[in-house]
Parts: C-alpha cells; structure tokens; sequence
C-alpha cells in the first residue's frame, strides 16, 4: 500500500513540472519486490532496474529521502542527482539501480562471487525485466553464477515488454524458463500479482537453494497499468489491447490482497494503516518542496571515478 500511494501521488503531482525527473512507475508489479523481499534475510544485498520505486521503499521505509530525490533536493539519497531511476540505499541492501537495461545483472553476481569468496553465506537478489533476457550479459552472468555455485536469485519481473514491444516480436525461443533450465539453476514460475504466491515460490526456492546450492531463478508476470515512462495509461497507442475492468482488476495485487486481508476480518486495519500511509506522504512532500537544491559545490561530487 505503501508503494502504491506513493506512486498515485507521484500521478497527481506530475503535470507540476516540480519533480525534477523522470519517473517508471511500477503499478501492477509491486508484489514482486515485496513478496521476494520478505522472504529474504537481513544483510541481503539487492540489485535492481529503474522501475524500483517499490524495491527502495520495501528496503527503507523512507519516504522523506524518496520524495526528496524525486524533487531534486539534497535531502534525497543521490542529494537529488540520482533521480527516480537510480536510488539506491547501500546501508539497506539496496546496493544500486540502473536505467540500463542488464547493467545491474553482472554487477549482482559480482556481489554474490565475493560472498562466496569471503567464505560467507549472505544472499543476494537481482531483479530486472524480461527484456533484460535478450542482453547477452544476462546467459553470460547466469553461467558464471552456475559455475560457480553462487547463493544469488534471479528474479525477472516479466510483463511480457520492452517498452512498446510484446516479447513474441523479441524472443527466439519457446520459454524463458526452458532457456534457463538448461542451466544448473534452481527455476520457479508464479504470479507476480499474487503476493501469497510470490511469497510461496521464494521460500521453496530457497528451500531449494540450501539444500543444493545453485542460483535460483524466479519468474513472474503481470501486468504494467502505466505507459512506459510517465504518469498516464496509455492502451489508446495502439501496442497492447486495453484490458477490461475485470482483467485490470484481477491483475491489480494490492487490490488482491487487501480482499484476502478483508476476508480476515481486517478491514479497519487497513483504512487506518492507508490514513496514516496518506498522512505521511503528504508530509514527506513538503519536507522535500521545503528542502533545498544541491549547490553547485555538488556538480561533480559522487559522479565520478577516483583516478
């Protein structure tokens, strides 16, 4: 709920033109990030793409630092020079996200090669898109990661586009689960709308992973409900047919699991946990509006290699 008032809010403030970038939001995808992350231990080190409003806020409950970001101010993690594509959170596990495509993929199994290395056994976690598949360095790090017999789990949010294109128009083969099961690797498909069945599927993988350690690879779908990049719908353009109510609503996990959490007679607990939710987000904004910009003392601090 979080994660998704967040982003609604994002929706109602856009046409401000105060946010100082742009934004990829992740309606429709936020059990995904969530359920994997709840499975997971602390110390776990995450790797992520540029949808990863949901994947910073899960890690750091910091609605102050992500609205200060996304507003350009010092406040943010990235002192508002990151922007919504690249937070990241290093003291939470969240270690970096990338707006190019794949680019996190080798950099998380670099992560787990050194955990291995190190003699530990903490757990790392890369998610990325199924667009990401068709990078070369993704068959390339999930070789070596089998190789080698990393703890790392691979998770592909799969809503079946690269931006406007369906994956019929971009794949090769059958299934990327028969593509990576071919590989020394621990698989397992689900619903990435049905938090309880992405919850399941992560810890049986883990399960998996102890047992016999090998990478797990986890894939699940849904359904982007925005365009691309932006704040809008758009099945006017033509891509992608427009869903009927009921197909927007059965791909909708929140709203998935707020009717299981009713059913259990928690009803009143939620409307008060959205109040507060909606309360501290409103706050969160104008703590970043109040917030001032990075000086240009700023301009090249944090952005460069050391030579």
């Amino acid at each position: 709920m979080l994660a998704r008032l967040c982003e609604e809010k994002i929706r109602q403030v856009y046409a401000s033109n105060e946010l100082k970038t742009p934004v990829h939001l992740g309606i429709g995808g936020e059990a995904i990030p969530i359920g994997v992350g709840h499975c997971m231990p602390k110390g776990t080190k995450y790797f992520g793409t540029y949808r990863n409003h949901t994947l910073y806020l899960m890690l750091t409950d910091n609605t102050d630092a992500f609205f200060g970001e996304l507003y350009g101010r010092v406040t943010g993690p990235g002192k508002g020079k990151a922007g919504s594509m690249h937070l990241t959170a290093p003291d939470q596990g969240l270690m970096c996200t990338s707006a190019v495509v794949g680019t996190t993929i080798p950099t998380a199994v670099g992560a787990a090669f050194a955990a291995k290395y190190r003699g530990s056994d903490e757990w790392t976690v890369v998610t990325f898109g199924d667009g990401a598949m068709e990078e070369g360095v993704f068959f390339e790090s999930l070789n070596f990661a089998c190789l080698h017999k990393l703890r790392i789990l691979f998770v592909c949010e799969d809503n079946d586009l690269a931006i406007h294109s369906p994956g019929r128009a971009r794949r090769g083969h059958r299934s990327m689960q028969q593509a990576v099961q071919a590989f020394e690797c621990h698989t397992h498909s689900g619903d990435g709308t049905n938090l309880l069945q992405v919850i399941h599927a992560t810890e049986q993988i883990k399960s998996q992973i102890l047992k016999e350690q090998r990478p797990g690879f986890l894939h699940f779908t849904y359904m982007r409900h925005l365009e691309h990049v932006g704040p809008n719908e758009d099945f006017d353009a033509g891509y992608r047919p427009r869903p009927s109510t009921e197909e927007k609503t059965k791909s909708d996990p929140v709203a998935n699991f707020q009717k299981q959490l009713v059913a259990m007679d928690c009803a009143d607990d939620l409307l008060r946990i959205e109040v507060q939710l909606r309360d501290r987000i409103e706050a969160s904004v104008k703590k970043a509006l109040a917030s001032p910009f990075p000086g240009p003392e700023e301009l090249y601090t944090d952005v460069l290699a050391g030579l």
